[in-house]
């Protein structure tokens, strides 16, 4: 039973961002402020990655923990109501992640994922950088 009527609900859902979102954002400042430059959502790859580094052949997904299923990760809850529409519906972004992962890795692309919760520690979030691109990242 959901704690909101259907019209209150669809209204909160059609406000999230599937781009430009906060954690999106904060990892492209980070890597802008490194001296990084990048591509944002090229639809001619597979999965179009968040942000894109052609001269590292580096594709960074900044994916929710909720909605691609953090393993772990304490916002990564299944819900309790509606679990006929969420259970299949997660599952599906899961398996759309790993299939995207797979053709871009057989493209010869590196593949990075940084989880919202990564962005939340500026520490987390270097390392995670630094072990795909290497140790330039000053702190």
């Amino acid at each position: 039973m959901d704690v909101v009527d259907r019209v209150t609900r669809s209204r909160m859902m059609s406000g999230i961002k599937g781009k430009h979102t906060k954690p999106e954002l904060t990892v492209r400042k980070f890597l802008h402020a490194q001296g990084y430059r990048f591509r944002l959502h090229r639809a001619d790859l597979p999965g179009k990655p968040d942000i894109v580094l052609p001269r590292y052949r580096t594709c960074i997904f900044v994916q929710g923990c909720f909605w691609h299923q953090h393993p772990g990760c304490k916002y990564a809850h299944t819900p309790k109501s509606n679990q006929d529409f969420w259970l299949p519906k997660l599952a599906k972004n899961v398996e759309r992640d790993q299939i995207s992962e797979r053709k871009l890795k057989e493209m010869g692309w590196q593949v990075v994922i940084i989880w919202e919760c990564d962005t939340k520690n500026r520490e987390i979030l270097q390392a995670r950088i630094r072990e795909a691109l290497g140790p330039s990242i000053s702190a």
